[in-house]
């Protein structure tokens, strides 16, 4: 096992940067070169012409998380029972989803203005379940979406297992009215290849150190420093790793599977042309989804874990999503598996992110909770205009939910976490 991405493998590769050597100034320093320090740097680049721009990341840029999630990019969330139209908790639900669809219109907006070919497709995708139970109150559900902007209908039967070729799921919400799918790492070698030469770029560059001095600050990495003024730290769940600690903030590791092309007339007749995209009603449930090609995606793991997997332990999560394929799919087998990867995902104990001033000068986001192609989008212009001292009704929406939540110490919270996730993926042994 190689653990090889297959979003990064099927887009291919861009042009390396260099690695930082020496010392270097600039007005503005940006640690992390995924989907939100890339926006960052673009709106920077856009709004200051005149100044100098440092994005430094500790591996390839574009090649992390971003390029690593399953490609939903969402406007509008499940709700859950509290949030349903005429609840208490309705108000913020209708805050979150004026977030979400102006992060979804960020992303559009960012793809129109660069070109960038990244088989965006704004057609909507399915809340679906296996088991009857897991998705309840429907037409409270759909009134809800609605409420905020939604287009949202119900499937079941017949007309939901020829929508998705499949007869394990037996009822399902279509939703759409911002709701896109995507190649996530199309879309952020996108954003990558088209920054302005303003930006300067420089990989396999870690921060070991920053640290605040009389004249800003100053990054340390094995070979060089770069004094900044202003800093802008976008590297998710990894803040600890540039001395932002108690950000709330924490990672969870998730693995996929991505299919060969199913060419074969059996899968021509159950597919078609059509693509489409699966999400669980349970955080411990599988996502799915159709690609062009005929190309099956699987995301059936989480887990907290502070090691990487070894790569015996990635073969068993493939064996997983082999299983999760086959439950859906029979006749798969383990030849039809081409590329199988692991990625973490930013998680808050509230659901909502770390949006902060962490000091004068030093600014940070992280917490996208399996949200991040659109609102790692908007978080990067959002996190400029902070930085800057603008106000916006969207900034000061998004501040206002920025309450990611206390976490206890470790290793208190490392034992927490592990069982509720172990916990949330028993729940959803049935959606696995």
């Amino acid at each position: 096992m190689d653990n090889r991405c297959g979003w990064i493998a099927l887009a291919g590769e861009s042009a390396a940067h260099p690695r930082l050597n020496g010392d270097s100034t600039a007005d503005w320093l940006i640690i992390g070169g995924g989907i939100t320090g890339l926006a960052a740097a673009h709106t920077l680049a856009a709004r200051f012409p005149g100044q100098r721009i440092v994005l430094l990341d500790r591996q390839r840029v574009a090649q992390g998380a971003s390029a690593r999630n399953s490609g939903f990019a969402v406007s509008h969330e499940k709700p859950a029972s509290s949030e349903l139209l005429g609840k208490p908790g309705f108000a913020d639900f209708a805050v979150a989803s004026r977030i979400g669809v102006a992060a979804g219109q960020e992303v559009r907006q960012r793809i129109s203005e660069l070109g960038i070919a990244c088989e965006y497709d704004d057609a909507g995708y399915h809340f679906a379940v296996s088991q009857p139970a897991h998705l309840q109150q429907v037409d409270a559900m759909l009134k809800t979406l609605e409420a905020v902007g939604a287009s949202a209908h119900y499937l079941e039967g017949d007309a939901l297992g020829q929508r998705l070729g499949s007869s394990f799921y037996t009822r399902a919400i279509h939703c759409a009215g911002g709701n896109a799918l995507l190649q996530p790492a199309k879309y952020v070698r996108g954003l990558a290849d088209q920054l302005p030469e303003a930006v300067q770029v420089y990989e396999n560059s870690a921060v070991l150190s920053l640290r605040r001095g009389e004249h800003g600050w100053q990054a340390h990495t094995e070979a060089g420093q770069v004094s900044a003024s202003r800093v802008l730290a976008c590297v998710g769940a990894f803040l600890p790793r540039v001395g932002v600690q108690h950000s709330g903030t924490f990672p969870l590791e998730l693995s996929a599977s991505i299919t060969r092309p199913l060419t074969e007339e059996h899968w021509q007749q159950q597919f078609g042309e059509r693509t489409w995209g699966v999400l669980s009603s349970l955080p411990g449930g599988a996502t799915l989804r159709l690609l062009p090609g005929r190309r099956l995606l699987i995301r059936n793991t989480v887990e907290y874990r502070c090691r990487d997997l070894s790569p015996a332990q990635l073969q068993a999560r493939r064996h997983e999503h082999l299983n999760g394929l086959q439950k859906r799919f029979p006749g798969l087998n383990a030849q039809d598996l081409e590329y199988t990867w692991t990625g973490h995902l930013s998680g808050t104990r509230s659901g909502e992110p770390c949006f902060a001033r962490v000091d004068e000068g030093l600014y940070a986001v992280a917490g996208c909770n399996g949200s991040g192609v659109a609102r790692g989008t908007l978080w990067g212009r959002l996190l400029v205009e902070m930085a800057t001292g603008e106000t916006s009704p969207l900034l000061t929406d998004v501040l206002a939910q920025a309450r990611p939540g206390y976490l206890p110490p470790r290793p208190l919270f490392d034992i927490g976490a592990s069982l509720r996730m172990a916990w949330e993926v028993r729940r959803a042994r049935l959606e696995r």
